[in-house]
């Protein structure tokens, strides 16, 4: 029996992990026929307890400055950081190298990932203030040899880091051709895009499946599920690339979203 360390006021890390395996909602986002050890084994708990320590710095630090919507613990747990985790199998079947999470944020899912991970890690995003804040929280949990940040637009980086990073992530950033764009030049041949998404329509899917070619990329894998509360819907979807781009990337700051390709 896997026993789950409680306390009063919250729910830890280990409760959160322990629900994805015994809440009939969840549908185990993982593998439906990985074992709970197995699970465990790809190193989930690893670090735990400097995720939470973490979550509980940012949090304080939202007071002073916007960096997520929640700021009750509980819900941070599950909205943040077992959301963050529901992709850990996708980057850790990546090809070794350099994960990036772009329009990081608060560092969901990048610093949770890479805590999990063990992956060096850049976390990217234009607002010098919250990359301020990342640093410096990342600095007090002793991982600025891991976790590094990026304060600049995406389109930057490309030209600075063109074909660097084996996995890149985007949680809540903008649509999958405007992400198909923007992470095709700083991805390596194999590297993989790992999207967060909530229901996907069916032309947001088709645009960016008719312009595989245009960037390089092709669909690998999604698959779909429910997080612990039984409510927030939850899509993972896997892109690849598999070559170099048939027009030249990047465009122009902003165009990948103002005008996506087609």
């Amino acid at each position: 029996m896997f026993h789950v360390k409680h306390s009063r006021s919250r729910i830890t890390l280990y409760a959160i992990l322990a629900i994805m395996f015994h809440v009939k909602h969840y549908c185990f986002p993982f593998r439906p026929n990985v074992s709970r050890e197995t699970f465990f084994a790809e190193g989930v708990l690893v670090g735990d307890a400097r995720i939470e320590r973490y979550l509980d710095l940012i949090l304080e630090a939202n007071k002073r400055i916007n960096l997520t919507r929640i700021d009750s613990r509980e819900s941070a747990l599950i909205l943040h950081v077992e959301d963050s985790l529901s992709a850990l199998l996708e980057l850790n079947e990546a090809p070794d190298g350099l994960y990036g999470d772009l329009g990081t944020g608060g560092g969901f899912p990048g610093a949770i990932l890479s805590i999990a991970s063990g992956r060096q890690t850049l976390l990217v995003d234009s607002v010098k203030k919250k990359i301020a804040v990342l640093d410096s929280v990342i600095a007090e949990i002793g991982l600025s040899e891991q976790i590094h940040t990026y304060d600049g637009r995406i389109e930057d980086l490309a030209r600075e880091k063109p074909n660097a990073f084996s996995a890149l992530t985007a949680r809540a950033l903008s649509q999958l051709p405007s992400l198909l764009e923007l992470a095709s030049p700083i991805l390596k041949e194999h590297g993989v895009l790992i999207c967060y998404k909530s229901h996907v329509s069916d032309d947001e899917m088709n645009r960016a499946l008719s312009m595989e070619k245009l960037v390089g990329m092709k669909l690998k894998s999604r698959r779909s599920f429910y997080l612990s509360d039984g409510v927030t819907f939850r899509e993972i979807i896997v892109f690849e690339k598999i070559g170099s781009p048939t027009v030249k990337l990047p465009r122009r700051v902003g165009l990948a979203q103002k005008k996506p390709l087609r």
